[in-house]
């Protein structure tokens, strides 16, 4: 599936694949927004808005771009590498949100699903991107 390439990807085309990733993450999660928010599916709490939708998934985007960078110049087999480092980081990332269902009144477990969902587009959308997969 991920094969050794042997080769770094380089500057200009690591950057256009992270800016089709940040695109993809802050498209697809404005869209899985409102449509739990629209029919009111979830109560309204403040991650559940589109400021912090937009630069939560941007800052994912880039911050998976930059893992990528440093993962394809270091490692034998990058692609294979970014995806291990990719699904390691989803599953911490969902800690932060399990942590919200006590520490904010205002978060429900369908609100925070919906958070822990963004996180697997954001995921998905910069795995897909950053491995080549949609370039």
């Amino acid at each position: 599936m991920f094969e050794t390439k042997g080769v770094a990807v380089e500057t200009k085309e690591l950057a256009k694949r992270g800016g089709i990733a940040v695109v993809l993450s802050v498209v697809a999660n404005l869209v899985v927004l409102q449509a739990v928010l629209v029919p009111e599916l979830v109560q309204q709490f403040e991650p559940l808005n589109v400021a912090p939708v937009a630069l939560f998934s941007v800052l994912g985007a880039v911050g998976a771009t930059v893992a990528y960078a440093v993962v394809d110049r270091l490692s034998e087999t990058p692609d294979r590498t970014f995806v291990v480092l990719a699904a390691v980081v989803l599953l911490l990332s969902f800690v932060p949100d399990v942590l919200m269902l006590q520490a904010d009144p205002a978060a429900t477990v369908p609100a925070v699903a919906v958070l822990m969902v963004m996180h697997v587009v954001v995921a998905v959308a910069s795995v897909a991107s950053l491995t080549g997969r949609l370039t």
